[in-house]
This record gives C-alpha cells, structure tokens and sequence, in this order.
C-alpha cells in the first residue's frame, strides 16, 4: 500500500521526469526514451493522480500536451487547441474506452458506437490557418494552445494547397495534418548525411520535425517532405455533421488525405480494420504506430467532452514497438552530472523501426539483474520512433555458456573512487565530487540552453576544455581566453571569438535560470522559477530553513532537503561564490510599485484568448505583481481570468465558486 507521503514523492519525480521529455521530445525532437516507457511513465502519473487527487501538481503534465515552443520562431496562438490522444495499447484498454464511451453518450451498451478509424501517422502535428481560402500561416503543435510560426517552411511542401479548390470558401479555417518523411527518402537523406559528415538522423519522425523547423527555409525545400491532413480546428462557415464528412470535403479542398480510413460500427470493424492496418505496416512507405478512432458524429464528440489534454471521444490505438533481435557485445557505465551511475549494452549495430541502434539503455542494476541479462546475449530489443532503445528481453534459450554475468563495480569507471550502493537501493552513485566525468556534466548542464545558455559551448567543446585542465569549476568558464581555445582541435580564430562572444552573453542571467543549472537534485526549471520568485534573490535562498522552503509553492519535503544540503555544502558555496564574481543573476520583477505586490498570495489561472494580451504577457504581468499563475483551478485559486473561447476552467470554476474576471476586471484590480 503506498503511503501519501510515497506518492507525493514520486508524483514530483515523474512530473520532473515527464517534463524533461516532453522538451526533448517536443522542443528538441531529441527523445531519450522510447514511446513505451514514456507511455508507461504517464500512465504511472495518472494512476497515482487518480487515486491522490489532492496531491495533482499544478504543471501536471497530465494536463498539458506538449512542451513550449523553440525560441528561435516567431510565436502563433490557435485558433482553437492542438489537443494530444490517450493511448489503448490492447483490445481490452479499447474496449474499456468504448464501456466509457457509452456511459459518456449514455447509450445502451447493446447499441454500437459509431467510429471513424485512420491511420496515425509518425511525424509532425502542424496547423495551416486559411483566410477566405488562402493560405496565411502554418505553425507547429507546441504546447497545444501556441506553437511556432513555420509558415515560409510550409510552403515548401508541394502538396499543401496555397488556395482551397472551392468559390465559396470559408473565411477562417484551421486544418490539422501530419508532416512526414518517406522512409526511401529518409534513407537517401541519412546517406547524403554521411557522405557530408554530418549527423545521422535516427528515425523519420525527427527528420521531418528537423527540416520542417529549420530557418532557413531552402533546406526543408531540399528535403522530400510529405503531409497527410485529418482534421479541422476553427471554421467560420462549414458545418460538418461526421468527421468522415470532415475528411471528405478536406479531400474536395485539395488537401492530402490518406485513403486508408473507414467507418466502423462498434468494436469489432475496429479490431479488425487494426489487423488489416498491421499487416499492411511492413509496406507502407511511411512509418506509422498505430490507428487513431474516433467517434463519427462530432456531436457526440462534444457530448462525451474534453480532458484538459485530450477529447474523451477519441483514442490512439497503438501498435506493439517495433522489434529485432541482435547482441550484447559488451556492457559500460556511465557516470552522470550527480554521481549516478547508469549501465549501457553496446550492440551489434541493427536496424530497428528506420534507425541503426548499436547503445542501449540498462536503466539501473536491478533492471539488469531483474531481465538477468548478460555480455554476450541475444536480445530483443525494442523501439518505437524512440532514440535510446530498450531491451525488451533476453533470448536464454540461445545461450550458448560463453554469456558472463555483468559486475557493476564497485569503483568509479572515471576517478576510480567507492562507489556508494546504499543510498535508495536502485541507483549507484559516486559521490567524488572531483569526479571528471560529473564535472563534464555539471558544466554542461550549467551552461545549456534552459540555463546559463552559453550556445557555443558544446558537449565536444565541454570535453576538450575538461580533459586539458582548463575547466576545473564554474568559473573557470569565465576565464577562457582566445590563446587557449585556439589550441583546441577544430578551433580557429573566428570559432574562438564566437564562444568569448557567447560566454560575455552570458553574464546577466534571470536568476532561476542559475537555480535550475546548479543542478540540484529533484529541482527542475518549474520549481526554480517558484523559487527565484519566492525569495527574489540568491542570499534569503541561502539562509532559508527546511519550513521557509516547505512555503514554496510546489516544493515538497524532498525538494526543501535537497535544498538545504546543496546550500550549507562549504564546497558548493564556495564554487557558487567563485561564480557569482563574474556573473550578476537578474532578480524577477516581483510588482512595479516596491512592497509585496498587489497579486500577493494570489494564486491565477488563465483560460481563454485574452483581447489584449498573449498568454506569455499575461502571465508575466501576474508574476510581476506577486502573483503566482496556476494550470488548473480548484477551491485554492484565487479567480479565473477568462477570455474569448473559455475552456473547462470555467466550469470548473462556476462549479467551485471560484471568481471570474475578464481582462478589463483584472487590470482596473492592479490599478
């Protein structure tokens, strides 16, 4: 039986954990884990939420579909939001979604729901916005409500219509549909990659994100890329009765829609159109993982309603990973920014779903010694449009005798150092704070985007500078001077100047940035911004005791600990202190008029399209005037600020007797 206390503390973590892949996932199209353990992770979340409600964090990736958007584009708000799909991963997972489906539409259970079934594509959700027919801007998911602007990247795509085929079209539409790479293009792209010395990409979900989300629209144009459209999001003069009818007349427009789809009528034709689509798969000239059902009647989608995240009418019926088997030719550790020690298969290369896997994640060593995998075995490894493959099983009956039990060690692979076995059982860690391997990490991390954001500082730059001594501590990132970089293998004069100019950048961060890149244990980007926030400069965070950082909004006991032990180290102080010589952390605005702020203690949430301000403004002028802006509501918030096109925060709200405003209400409030 799990304890509260239990599940508070993996509730953080798996949110801390969800969130770090979302980024690499949404942001990056860098995953480092495959589709099934993130599915396995969200589901353990939502199970726990479930069952601990009062314990749902409030950036509870359950209530969010993907991550924010890359800086590097202009932003664009939807009209109407890019929601994600709950996964059935067996027949019985999509017959508990059709028992509910029923309760939803209060059927009887003898009377059938009618279903639309397609294909779920592996690429790129994007949204193209048309104005009386014309194509006027193209932008990607992002966080399901703004994504970014890639119009010019679209345009690219031959067969996205630049006008709909019809005299009299609608005059605002959004179209929702999937960029894809051709898996025989996706090959003659890794092998131009090559011949080039560049990257290879590892699959064709990242290839297609990577072209379409370049800035220089030449390259996508360069690149093969496909669209497949499914579905439609604001439109201001269609009604559609069916989402077949939907498909149907996107076909008219001249949109690409795949002819794979079919209306099916209760579970059964689902079932069976998902077997017809399995064995289809292997030749299919794109990846795909699965189908997407939906009810047909868009009423009924509207009556089952919608989570914060996803449309209860709708379900992602997904495929098993893709598999192939292969060996484990030996097995290595690596050693992490804070000591962890994490074991690695190194594989005879193989192709597995698109990509050339030869590394796999062991996770830890009771997941080696719990799968009992040894050097030397034939495994099963797995992947699902993931980077960092899984073994999904051990082949035992193909031993051979020659198989040798892997030894975690009990020494350090980088400093050679006791390594500590004890601390939870699971993770290894070493805890020489001199360790290289560790000092590559922290400063990597100190210094990556979500931190200090040094851009040109590189995990290989990061490697020479360490291995040639001129890195040994934060600072000394700060005392780097051409002479020595030009030394470095592949550093010229201009290479030089380029990273003197973005370490000089880097010199006035916003302090949670610095919070967030000490790399605290169990502190992520979330809770340093609360933190910054809550004490507004560096110095009260220091003398804060355990009970003072309890009051942080969602830092846990476990998080206030950590705290307090990274803090009163002398050697962490003292490193931080060498640091703070040569940078000058930004405090947040905390109001405009001095004193506590008008918002203070005053917990916000935001719902709708505001007249005046975008949702990043809004929440920025809720924190500048001590504030703190919630995701979801419950009878802790303060009041709902709410725009055009309200969503369940509303109803929420009304139902809880939480108070409304609209923008105007909220800014005669501040004044």
């Amino acid at each position: 039986m799990v304890s509260k206390n239990q599940a508070l503390k993996r509730i953080q973590e798996l949110t801390s954990m969800i969130h770090h892949h979302n980024f690499r996932y949404y942001v990056l199209d860098d995953p480092e884990i495959s589709d099934s353990n993130y599915d396995r992770l969200f589901r353990e979340l939502q199970d726990l939420e479930n069952r601990f409600p009062d314990l749902k964090l409030t950036d509870s990736p359950t209530q969010r579909v993907g991550e924010k958007p890359a800086e590097q584009f202009l932003k664009i708000r939807h009209y109407s939001p890019m929601l994600s799909l709950s996964n059935a991963l067996t027949e019985s997972e999509f017959m508990a979604f059709d028992e509910r489906a029923h309760r939803l539409l209060e059927k009887s259970p003898s009377e059938p729901i009618e279903y639309f079934t397609e294909l779920k594509f592996d690429g790129l959700s994007v949204n193209l916005i048309y104005e009386k027919g014309k194509l006027v801007r193209a932008a990607t998911r992002g966080d399901g409500q703004i994504g970014e602007d890639i119009t010019r990247n679209i345009l690219t795509i031959g067969s996205v219509p630049r006008h709909l085929r019809d005299t009299e079209p609608p005059k605002l539409l959004e179209v929702r549909g999937e960029v894809i790479l051709p898996l025989t293009d996706f090959d003659q792209l890794n092998q131009q990659q090559s011949k080039q010395g560049l990257k290879l990409f590892s699959n064709p979900r990242n290839a297609a994100a990577g072209s379409i989300r370049q800035l220089d629209p030449t390259i996508t144009a360069s690149r093969p890329l496909a669209i497949f459209c499914y579905g439609i999001g604001k439109n201001e003069g269609f009604h559609f009765y069916t989402l077949e009818d939907c498909q149907n007349q996107l076909s008219h427009w001249g949109f690409p829609v795949h002819s794979l789809r079919k209306k099916c009528l209760g579970p059964n034709p689902v079932f069976q159109f998902y077997e017809k689509i399995a064995s289809l798969r292997p030749t299919l000239p794109f990846e795909i993982d699965g189908i997407v059902v939906k009810m047909n009647r868009i009423h009924e989608i509207d009556q089952a309603g919608f989570l914060s995240r996803s449309p209860r009418g709708m379900i992602a019926f997904k495929y098993p990973p893709r598999q192939e088997t292969t060996t484990v030719e030996d097995i290595i550790i690596q050693v992490g920014r804070t000591g962890a020690l994490t074991p690695v298969a190194i594989l005879s290369p193989v192709l597995v779903g698109g990509a050339i896997v030869s590394r796999a994640t062991l996770h830890n060593p009771s997941e080696i010694e719990r799968k009992d995998i040894r050097i030397g075995d034939r495994v099963i490894i797995q992947r699902a449009g993931d980077v960092i493959p899984e073994v999904a099983s051990v082949l035992k009956n193909l031993r051979t005798g020659k198989e040798k039990k892997f030894q975690f060690p009990n020494q350090c692979p980088s400093c050679q150092k006791k390594v500590n076995h004890k601390e939870d059982g699971v993770i290894a860690r070493c805890l020489n704070r001199d360790c290289i391997a560790q000092l590559k990490e922290r400063i990597r991390h100190l210094f990556s985007k979500n931190a200090l954001n040094i851009e040109e500082l590189g995990e290989k730059t990061v490697e020479q500078l360490v291995d040639q001594g001129l890195i040994k501590n934060y600072s000394d990132v700060y005392k780097l001077n051409k002479n020595q970089l030009i030394t470095l293998e592949g550093f010229a004069e201009k290479s030089s100047d380029k990273l003197l100019k973005s370490i000089k950048k880097a010199r006035t961060p916003e302090l949670y940035r610095l919070i967030f890149g000490l790399g605290i244990r169990h502190i992520g980007e979330k809770s340093a911004k609360n933190l910054a926030h809550f004490f507004g400069s560096l110095d009260p965070l220091f003398k804060a005791h355990e009970d003072d950082l309890i009051k942080v909004p969602e830092v846990g006991t476990e998080m206030a600990k950590s705290l307090k032990i990274y803090f009163s180290d002398p050697h962490h102080r003292s490193e931080l202190q060498a640091l703070l010589k040569w940078i000058h952390p930004q405090s947040p605005i905390r109001n405009r008029g001095g004193g506590a702020g008008k918002l203070a203690g005053k917990t916000i949430a935001l719902t709708g399209t505001l007249p005046s301000f975008s949702r990043t403004d809004m929440v920025q002028l809720i924190e500048e005037n001590g504030g703190r802006v919630s995701s979801s509501v419950s009878k802790k918030t303060d009041f709902l600020i709410a725009g055009q096109e309200a969503g369940n925060k509303l109803d929420q709200a009304n139902q809880l007797g939480v108070k409304i405003l609209g923008e105007q209400d909220f800014l005669k409030l501040l004044q």
